[in-house]
């Protein structure tokens, strides 16, 4: 918890020089309350608990290729053309164009920024002029507001009022740090609303590449069994094979075939998904452009330190935005509690003609000066201070966890890689070894050396593995992706990134 950075009452030897202290205050420029630093980096040089090796084992199948970490990579602004697919390209396009999430948060940035811009007007005198002319007659038992004592008059007032109140203490320039790191976080906020549309888009363009093998996968399963069913009707008809048979490569026939419309179904629903992120349905697009065996695996992956990682991830230097915003507002709340020092000067001029307005006989003018020091408001000030300082402990802790769970995602993320990388390894040797064997069981079902059941268990065998495989390679695309997300999806190397606000 930060220091209480004002007393809750002012003893008689502080009471006797305050107004010393207002003065050197106000020459110094100083401003009450902390001033933030950063958090620290954490020290940490890894995230898994053993090291990491430095590739992952490769497989011989598309996207099985190895892929090498290296710390002196630096994550691209446009990671995802790292796969080098048109179609994900323009689909990221699109989104970047249409999203309304996207919109939204650039809509929050400009209001946040105006709002700072606005808050820095407070550093400055206030100017009003006024102007009012009026005519009326008053009754003749009231007495005349005019030196001649007339009864029916026009009068003109025209008037400058100036006011300000300087700020000896810092309350409005920590308002105004305020306003500057809510722009930070509407900014980091942006670009993790950026970070989460692209790779929201790239993911379901990954799984619609994924359905489509698995689709794929199932046509050439049922094709099989259409061709066994059809060997297994013509041996019946020689009276080699039993009605029994028949009737059990029908049914598994029409169960291959079950699956066919869920597939459908996913791939229609991530069509969908990709229509609203990119804020409409894409026309001119081939559905059949985005599949697996079109894409290329980046073998080379960046791994940025922990101590990178916290000025990279935007969810951090959010978290990070909103503790500032906390350590600000304990200035502000201690500012309260100080005594104001409030400046007027007003001139102008009041006259039955216009052309005598600033005569000088018409002209007046008032100047005041004033001190204000909050005495009691039942505790009020006292408990807010308390209260903004709870909220940096708050806002601290709540750095923290956001922290913790950013080493925990890159730590997941590698995780993944290194274990999708050995299971696609696995689903590639066990979809030979399944093909092989169907290859097999047809050739002696033809010959008439084993029976249908044979057939049937290679088949599904083979449908299993041939779909694991295609999953498995999904998988390996995706744990890239969420790499490139865990890391900060590389905003900082972008041309197009939000700039950094003027301080």
């Amino acid at each position: 918890m930060p220091p209480s950075y004002m007393s809750t009452s002012f003893p008689k030897s502080v009471r006797g020089g305050c107004a010393g202290a207002a003065v050197c205050a106000f020459l110094a420029g100083c401003a009450v309350g902390p001033d933030f630093h950063r958090p620290a980096a954490p020290t940490q040089t890894g995230y898994t608990r053993e090291p990491l090796a430095p590739s992952t084992v490769s497989a011989p199948v598309a996207g099985g290729g190895a892929q090498r970490f290296s710390s002196s990579l630096d994550v691209s602004g446009r990671w995802w053309e790292g796969f080098e697919s048109p179609e994900i390209n323009r689909l990221v396009e699109s989104a970047l164009r249409a999203n309304p999430d996207l919109q939204s948060a650039q809509a929050a940035l400009r209001a946040a920024r105006e709002n700072l811009y606005a808050q820095r007007g407070a550093l400055y005198p206030e100017v009003q002029a006024g102007f009012t002319a009026s005519t009326q007659k008053n009754s003749v038992v009231l007495a005349s507001p005019l030196a001649d004592n007339a009864n029916f008059f026009s009068l003109t007032t025209a008037q400058v009022t100036v006011s300000y109140a300087p700020d000896v203490f810092g309350g409005v320039r920590r308002q105004i740090e305020t306003a500057a790191a809510q722009v930070d976080g509407q900014r980091y906020a942006l670009e993790a609303t950026y970070l989460t549309l692209t790779t929201n888009v790239v993911l379901a363009a990954l799984q619609e590449a994924s359905l489509r093998g698995q689709i794929q996968a199932t046509e050439r399963a049922i094709a099989l069994g259409e061709q066994v069913l059809a060997d297994l009707r013509r041996q019946k008809q020689w009276g080699q094979a039993a009605a029994g048979d028949v009737a059990t490569q029908e049914a598994a026939l029409a169960q291959t075939r079950a699956a066919l419309p869920p597939l459908a179904k996913q791939l229609a629903l991530q069509q969908d998904l990709l229509d609203q992120l990119t804020g409409g349905p894409v026309t001119g697009a081939p559905d059949a452009a985005i599949t697996l065996d079109r894409l290329r695996l980046p073998a080379d992956l960046p791994l940025s330190l922990p101590a990178r990682l916290v000025a990279q991830r935007p969810d951090i230097r959010a978290a990070e935005a909103n503790l500032h915003v906390a350590s600000a507002q304990i200035g502000v709340a201690v500012a309260n509690r100080l005594p104001s020092f409030p400046l007027n000067a007003s001139f102008g001029g009041t006259s039955g003609r216009i052309g005598d307005l600033l005569a000088y006989q018409n002209t007046l003018w008032d100047l005041s000066a004033g001190v204000s020091q909050p005495i009691f408001e039942g505790g009020a000030l006292r408990h807010r201070q308390r209260g903004a300082e709870a909220a940096f402990d708050q806002a601290a802790a709540q750095y923290r966890s956001t922290v913790h769970g950013a080493l925990q995602n890159v730590a997941d993320t590698l995780q993944g890689l290194d274990q999708d990388a050995r299971a696609l390894r696995v689903a590639a040797e066990a979809r030979d070894a399944a093909a092989k064997s169907l290859a097999i069981a047809r050739q002696e079902l033809r010959a008439g050396e084993v029976n249908s059941i044979s057939v049937l268990n290679a088949e599904q065998a083979d449908q299993l593995a041939a779909s694991t495989l295609v999953q498995a390679e999904g998988a390996r695309y995706a744990d890239t992706v969420a790499l490139f997300q865990a890391l900060g999806g590389g905003w900082w190397n972008r041309s197009d990134a939000e700039p950094a606000p003027k301080k």
